[in-house]
């Protein structure tokens, strides 16, 4: 991702103006720009205020200055880049400004952001972001310690930027220099894709690590993606029968591990991705349709050969059950598989229907795939505290099924073994391998907060002092809150800048959500429903039905398994504080009742759990003010969930969108 122009600060000097100025032309017209008088007068003041800048160092080559240096996720470019010895500052330049504009500043963030997330060479450095309106009024500040990271904003006007960026050099620093300043542009630029566009990289045979290369959680990813291989390939030539399970905390990478087991198959070994979310299989499908297709005829072509990769696991097991077949996949991914039925709730639900099963879904699964003769493979991705519905029986299910078929060898991370809840904590069963490599626990989901997890573990168990203990160790969570719905769609839209996508989430129990103009939910079972919600787009084709219009609300049906990079998190009153705990609360008539079951109060905590590990960036959180003549909108029992999530370390969304504490600490003083 070269800059239009580079050099070091003594180049600067050395090259004529109208040098760089034509440079940056040249390079506009290559892109079938305009060279409008004002950007080339504004390029030209750019390049006499770094010059400036640079006669202030007594050894101007030890600077890298940059030109127009392009974002390409965020599709802009930075107007200019300074590389000091041990920071990088990022200016964007708003020549003949009278003021710092909002939008600017937001704009600037984004791009500071997206170094640190995705840009190698920037990752262990701090980011100065410099906003310059060159007329504005003198501000005033101090210079702020320099940490890796996107640091706050600094202001700057055409006179005093130049004593700025001579003090963020001097300024205290707890970090490690820039090895090599020359070749920092050309250091690698890759975001991390979202799960759909993982899906559709991986389906074209790129590697997980190829893919999340850019994140802490690469490696261990790519650890278990090759264990994984490892362990199919030596069952296949034993020709013996494998269980696989992947376990590990929510966001970690496992539905990306299994696409990739079933995207590696071949004639050998064919592979197909399971999912009892029709959600997932809508999305996918669609997504990868259009991915390698662009006529209606390659269009069809396209469906039929994504409906043998990505399948309902229902329809799968159906078939399995009713017609004895040998199944031709030999390999078989199993997506969320704790929420296979037990056999209760299995007899029960299909008793009445054309199939009616007689075991558990893990023992039918089993049964169906042992039908062939020598080796097969069953990968099962599990992702403990992420049951919401009756009937789910967790990894109690697939160790009551195995334990009655020893034949199968099962590998599994000992973390598996250690769930403090019996439902999910697998048996010592015979023929059972420790393979601690399939244990995920770095997250690669929530790009900026590895602690996110974790942090919402000590939420949903009450605990606000364990959270806020989280938020003084790992630093601020990519969480905000607001108690204003207008705020909370300006927020979201304020952040899906480009190819950021937003979207408004709520538990299906969040009934009342109604009342306050929230009623109209996406259908999770029509799947062109889904697919448009999450793949089409407001911004790009003005479709009100797309997630980034902020109009239609999908619960956890819907997104459970796929993400959002910003997530409006709307809470309902099925989820409250009462008496200092959490409360579960249905709604039934015109009241709530309060569950008492063990069972719904775990599958609902487990929904906001799904909720709130949703997001890629930021998650907004709306907690509704509610009517204190509406008895279902109580709103001591709303304050209350406020009041908690702040003592959580949930910061305001009003107080954050004015980022006081981020202009008047970091100007320079006069």
């Amino acid at each position: 991702m070269p800059a239009w122009w580079s050099g070091t600060g003594l180049d600067l000097l050395r090259t004529p103006d109208g040098a760089i100025v034509a440079a940056l032309a040249h390079r506009a017209l290559g892109r079938h720009r305009v060279n409008e008088h004002a950007q080339l007068r504004a390029w030209s003041e750019q390049v006499r205020l770094l010059k400036v800048t640079c006669r202030g160092f007594e050894n101007p080559a030890e600077l890298r200055i940059l030109f127009e240096f392009e974002i390409p996720r965020l599709g802009g470019r930075i107007d200019a880049v300074i590389l000091l010895p041990r920071a990088i500052v990022a200016i964007e330049f708003k020549v003949g400004a009278e003021r710092f504009d909002p939008a600017d500043t937001e704009q600037l963030r984004g791009y500071a952001l997206d170094l640190q997330d995705f840009h190698a060479g920037s990752r262990r450095h701090p980011i100065l972001p410099v906003l310059v309106a060159t007329n504005a009024q003198r501000p005033h500040a101090i210079v702020p310690i320099l940490l890796p990271g996107a640091a706050p904003f600094l202001q700057a006007n055409g006179e005093t930027l130049p004593g700025l960026v001579r003090d963020l050099a001097a300024a205290p620093s707890l970090t490690v220099s820039l090895p090599d300043h020359a070749g920092w542009e050309h250091e690698s630029y890759r975001p991390v894709p979202n799960i759909v566009d993982a899906a559709c990289h991986l389906f074209l045979r790129h590697d997980v690590a190829d893919l999340l290369n850019t994140r802490a959680g690469a490696q261990n990813l790519s650890i278990t993606a090759d264990r994984i291989a490892t362990l199919l390939n030596a069952h296949r030539q034993a020709g013996t029968k494998l269980v696989c399970f992947v376990t590990g905390i929510p966001g970690a990478g496992k539905t990306l591990c299994g696409l990739n087991a079933a995207f590696a198959g071949d004639d050998t070994m064919r592979a197909a991705f399971l999912t009892g979310n029709p959600s997932l299989v809508h999305v996918l499908r669609e997504a990868l349709v259009r991915s390698v297709a662009s006529t209606a005829a390659e269009r069809r072509a396209a469906r039929h050969r994504m409906e043998s990769v990505i399948q309902a696991l229902p329809r799968f097991r159906d078939h399995g059950v009713r017609s004895g077949d040998t199944p031709p996949e030999r390999v078989v991914v199993i997506d969320e598989a704790q929420r296979s039925w037990t056999e209760t709730h299995a007899v029960s639900r299909t008793r009445d229907k054309p199939v009616p099963l007689d075991r558990s879904e893990p023992a039918h699964l089993l049964d169906i795939m042992a039908r062939h003769q020598g080796f097969c493979a069953i990968l099962c991705l599990i992702g403990n505290g992420q049951e919401i519905h009756d009937g789910e029986g967790g990894m109690a299910a697939w160790s009551e099924a195995l334990a009655q078929r020893p034949d199968w060898f099962v590998a599994a991370a000992g973390a598996a073994l250690e769930a403090p809840e019996p439902r999910n904590r697998l048996a010592r069963l015979p023929g059972l391998s420790i393979e601690p490599s399939l244990h995920l626990d770095v997250p690669v989901r929530a790009l900026r907060h590895d602690a996110t997890p974790r942090w919402v573990d000590c939420v949903l168990r009450g605990d606000a002092e364990a959270a806020s203990a989280v938020v003084r160790e790992s630093g601020p969570v990519p969480f905000r809150l607001t108690r204003d719905l207008a705020a909370l769609r300006a927020g979201l839209r304020a952040r899906a800048r480009d190819q950021h996508r937003a979207g408004l989430i709520a538990s299906a129990g969040a009934r009342r959500l109604r009342a306050e103009g929230l009623g109209c939910e996406v259908p999770h079972m029509d799947a062109e429903a889904v697919a448009r919600w999450f793949l089409d787009s407001w911004v790009r084709d003005r479709d009100v039905r797309a997630s980034d219009a902020l109009e239609l609300v999908a619960t956890q049906f819907s997104v459970q398994g796929l993400e959002l990079d910003q997530v409006g998190l709307c809470w309902g009153g099925d989820l409250v504080r009462n008496n200092g705990g959490w409360e579960v609360r249905s709604f039934r008539g015109t009241r709530w009742q309060t569950a008492r079951d063990a069972d719904k109060i775990a599958w609902r905590l487990n929904t906001y759990r799904v909720l709130l590990t949703r997001a890629r960036f930021d998650t907004l959180i709306w907690v509704p003010r509610g009517d204190a003549a509406d008895p279902t909108r109580d709103p001591a029992r709303l304050d209350a969930v406020a009041a908690f999530l702040r003592a959580c370390g949930v910061t305001e969304l009003e107080t954050e969108t004015i980022r006081p504490s981020e202009t008047e600490p970091y100007l320079i003083p006069s």
